[in-house]
């Protein structure tokens, strides 16, 4: 079968290369997956890197989420049969730029029905990180102000769409005019354009000078900085991702003094630490996604061929939304 590995740890363009491999087999408590649909993630960008927190042994294939087709049930797996659409994360070293995968069968979703394959396949890491982080982290409210950093990016996209469901005041941080265009669309009540605004000020003005109650950053750098800044009294800073590739050193004398909390988000720990909030947001997701209220944002469909210089763009943060590979 066709598949993308990484040989060495480099910039996409430099570590992929294209490769015919052996199909895997389905072993005990695991499903063989047919790919349809691929979304990119950040972090396939990082384990080109080999920067991720996930470093398999080289040569390995990326690719963190798919949509895709049972074609096949390892021993003692139940509840599912083939031809079943699903969602999920392989298992890697076998990731999902590639025909077929190997998922484990308490790990899969079925897709929400509602959703085509590339919005199915988009569906799973970002909207999990955002839902979890909004909900089971920063604890949101309904009439609490909401900062998204990255507003127009995947999780980023998805963190607007979820914060207005839960009743808050969405402030999104983007960067350029074609990106606050989406972030507006996606139902953002205030969109910055840090390129040409100062974000903090922007978010003291429209909030009196109170400051955001939740911030949601996978950016870093200044993004955290700012944050800082312009989070309320009991404010919560999400801590997701660091994008901008600069990881802050927070200063624990600031957050006493200004009584804010740093709340750190690594949404993979649930998968072992505690799968059950995964079914659960899971299947709210999908009953948002029944109802319309969200809905992922497709930047592009690339082919097979296309995934180095895809992973380019999206490590350069020249893309909205989400890029997915179709199969």
């Amino acid at each position: 079968m066709k598949a993308w590995q990484v040989i060495q740890n480099a910039e996409p363009q430099r570590a992929l290369r294209s490769a015919d491999v052996e199909q895997p087999s389905p072993g005990p408590g695991q499903l063989l997956v047919r790919v349809i649909a691929s979304a990119l993630n950040f972090p396939d960008v990082l384990l080109c890197l080999g920067l991720y927190q996930i470093r398999p042994p080289l040569p390995f294939t990326p690719g963190l989420e798919l949509c895709g087709e049972i074609a096949g049930l390892g021993e003692g797996v139940t509840g599912w049969q083939a031809g079943e659409r699903v969602i999920g994360n392989p298992i890697l070293p076998g990731g999902a730029f590639a025909e077929y995968v190997l998922m484990d069968a308490a790990d899969t979703f079925r897709a929400p029905a509602v959703l085509g394959d590339e919005a199915a396949a988009s569906m799973h890491i970002a909207y999990q990180t955002a839902w979890v982080g909004l909900h089971r982290r920063a604890r949101i409210q309904s009439g609490e102000t909401l900062l998204v950093h990255a507003g127009a990016g995947g999780v980023g996209s998805a963190a607007v769409q979820l914060g207005k469901a839960a009743g808050a005041r969405v402030i999104a941080v983007v960067g350029g005019p074609q990106k606050a265009d989406v972030a507006a669309k996606l139902g953002a009540d205030v969109v910055v354009d840090r390129r040409a605004q100062d974000f903090v000020g922007a978010v003291k003005d429209v909030t009196g000078g109170r400051g955001a109650d939740v911030v949601f950053d996978p950016v870093g750098g200044d993004a955290y900085t700012g944050s800082t800044k312009c989070v309320a009294f009991e404010g919560r800073i999400l801590v997701v991702g660091f994008a901008a590739g600069a990881v802050p050193a927070p200063s624990l004398s600031h957050a006493l003094v200004k009584n804010y909390s740093i709340v750190g988000l690594h949404w993979g720990l649930y998968r072992e630490k505690d799968p059950a909030q995964v079914v659960a947001a899971h299947a709210e997701l999908t009953r948002l996604a029944e109802a319309g209220v969200v809905a992922p944002l497709i930047d592009g469909r690339i082919g097979f061929d296309e995934v180095p210089d895809a992973l380019t763009r999206l490590g350069a943060g020249d893309s909205v939304g989400r890029l997915v590979l179709v199969l």
